[in-house]
């Protein structure tokens, strides 16, 4: 029997679509059919409630990637409304896939919420927002996902002690993650998975992993260690404008992450007896044959 729980790949979808509906559409539908995921996910944003004034006005910092004149006018590009993000789950339903998204403030929270998706992710830049975190446990009734890039361990102690107060640790799923675009493999840090599971793992629903690292290699390695949700950003062309691009999965590598952690699964349990079926037919044939 497997005592691992059953893997769960989620596509980071994020803001990849360039702010095209119809490029959205086209990465759930290859994230569901040649790439074998489990979820996509979408990003969502209140830039005037996110950005001062200053930061909103301000060029983008890497101009080749801007969609604005001033990083306001870039993110507000990329930004889909609550009818369109109501659309898009509507299509991953229509064909069988999960729909999620990471809110970024409260507006953004509750706008999602009013969705009603199965999950919805804070990410790691919003784990400390704790107006929105209450908020969500207070009037969110779904699974709550939260990475814990840029965390002390001291904050994510916090953290889980704020789903516990209100009674939602049992809906918390707790990814670890390094923040960086992208993170070479001595910074991904697996071995915090371990740190995670013996903390945690009797609090909180699952325990994830986030990666922003190059190749599938790593994914692998924390599905093993205990992380059964693997989350992963995902586009079509990697030399696309833009800066989730390069950290970014393209289809071939996220089908082939889908299959390997799938067949890791399979493969992760004991022998249920001392010799296997497929086993006896070659030792009858090999073992103990006269010279």
């Amino acid at each position: 029997m497997n005592s691992y729980k059953k893997p769960y790949i989620i596509a980071e979808i994020g803001c990849n679509h360039k702010g095209d509906i119809e490029i959205a559409k086209e990465l759930i539908k290859v994230a569901k059919i040649f790439c074998n995921v489990d979820a996509v996910k979408f990003q969502k944003r209140n830039n005037k409630e996110l950005l001062t004034e200053d930061q909103y006005n301000k060029p983008h910092p890497n101009p080749i990637n801007s969609y604005g004149d001033t990083y306001g006018a870039h993110r507000e590009y990329l930004e889909f409304n609550v009818n369109q993000h109501q659309e898009l789950k509507l299509y991953c339903e229509e064909i069988g896939i999960t729909y999620s998204t990471s809110v970024w403030d409260l507006t953004s929270a509750k706008e999602i919420t009013s969705l009603n998706p199965s999950f919805i992710k804070i990410p790691s830049a919003c784990n400390n927002n704790i107006e929105m975190l209450e908020w969500l446990c207070d009037n969110y009734q779904g699974e709550l996902h939260i990475s814990t890039g840029m965390t002390t361990k001291s904050e994510i102690e916090n953290l889980v002690n704020l789903f516990k107060n209100k009674n939602r640790n049992k809906d918390l799923v707790l990814y670890n993650c390094t923040s960086g675009y992208p993170v070479p493999f001595e910074d991904v840090c697996l071995l915090d998975i371990n740190i995670l599971n013996d903390k945690y793992s009797n609090d909180v629903k699952h325990i994830g992993f986030s990666g922003h690292h190059l190749g599938i290699a790593v994914d692998v390695a924390a599905y093993t260690l205990g992380a059964n949700i693997i989350e992963r950003h995902y586009t079509i062309d990697r030399t696309w404008k833009g800066t989730d691009h390069a950290a970014s999965l393209e289809p071939m590598g996220l089908r082939k992450l889908s299959r390997d952690v799938n067949a890791v699964y399979k493969a992760l349990q004991y022998k249920n007896q001392d010799i296997l079926p497929i086993e006896q037919v070659q030792r009858d044939k090999l073992k103990n044959q006269k010279g």
